[in-house]
């Protein structure tokens, strides 16, 4: 391994063609620039130059480091502006990882937030539903993941993956805009024990069973599908009810479909996940910092 301070001062020496002119460069003495090449020398094994009369003369092992050297210089010269534009914060690019409403929804709007203050830094979308969006975090496959969890539900996440609370999101039952119940401002999942019901993603059906069985009642699930526009379609026609968040209306709303509140009310809680030693990495920081202030001015945190 090369120290580059000495390669600095050996270009500097075969530029100018001796140590007291190189001296005179860099702001050194001419015995530390001849303390240097000779540490340098030690390093390579070999003389890299050669005494002719009152000047320099580079051996061959002298100019092949000479041809490598100005490379060696620019390369690390270029590797510092890179670190310092992504320090502070002119580039970067971050890799979010979200569940399909929030990709519609959050993530959209931290992204205008960040394009405005730091247009430098880029965010690659990556969409997948927990726990999977978990596990991508832990795979190296993202930097940060958005999921959410249901009442008395957790995420089971390494040490050293850290929890970000984002937001609380309330659920709603979705209707067809005529059907009696639509006329209230919120409903109970007792009084549509009867009722046909379109379910929506593992994790989502999870919950809404149990949330029917704290009410005393099996639902009929008629169709089954993760595509929120297919549920609101299927709604809208009369094949069924649907539970939803009412972060998916805030984009996407059937014109023919009503959606009230639960009756007690029923929230998932949607959080970012990332690595701890990631919250380092000032463009990281920066996302995470975006998506908790579109967060906060949603329904809350």
């Amino acid at each position: 391994m090369f120290d580059t301070r000495h390669i600095k001062s050996f270009h500097e020496v075969v530029r100018t063609g001796s140590y007291s002119a190189a001296a005179r460069v860099l702001g050194y003495t001419q015995p530390a620039i001849t303390q240097q090449m000779r540490a340098l020398e030690r390093d390579v094994g070999t003389p890299l130059f050669t005494r002719v009369g009152r000047g320099l003369r580079l051996t061959e092992a002298g100019e092949t480091l000479a041809r490598h050297a100005a490379v060696i210089l620019d390369d690390m010269s270029a590797a510092r502006q890179q670190m310092n534009s992504l320090t502070r914060l002119r580039a970067g690019r971050v890799r979010v990882c979200a569940f399909p409403s929030a990709n519609a929804t959050l993530v959209p709007e931290a992204m205008a937030l960040l394009a405005a203050g730091h247009p430098g830094v880029g965010v690659e979308l990556l969409e997948d539903e927990p726990p999977e969006s978990l596990r991508r975090l832990v795979r190296g496959e993202c930097d940060i993941t958005l999921a959410f969890t249901y009442p008395g539900s957790h995420e089971d996440v390494p040490d050293e993956v850290l929890e970000v609370p984002l937001m609380e999101d309330q659920l709603l039952v979705l209707l067809p805009a005529g059907h009696p119940l639509a006329r209230r401002r919120a409903v109970r999942l007792a009084d549509l024990a009867d009722e046909r019901w379109i379910a929506g993603c593992p994790r989502c059906r999870v919950n809404f069973l149990h949330e029917c069985a704290e009410q005393g009642f099996a639902p009929d699930i008629a169709f089954t599908t993760d595509d929120n526009l297919v549920v609101q379609s299927l709604v809208a026609e009369g094949l069924g009810a649907a539970m939803m968040p009412g972060l998916v209306l805030n984009f996407l709303r059937h014109p023919k479909v009503a959606g009230r509140a639960l009756q007690p009310a029923s929230r998932r809680r949607i959080s970012a996940y990332v690595l701890r030693e990631h919250l380092r990495i000032p463009a990281t920081a920066l996302v995470l910092g975006e998506l908790r202030t579109v967060a906060a001015n949603k329904i809350g945190c």
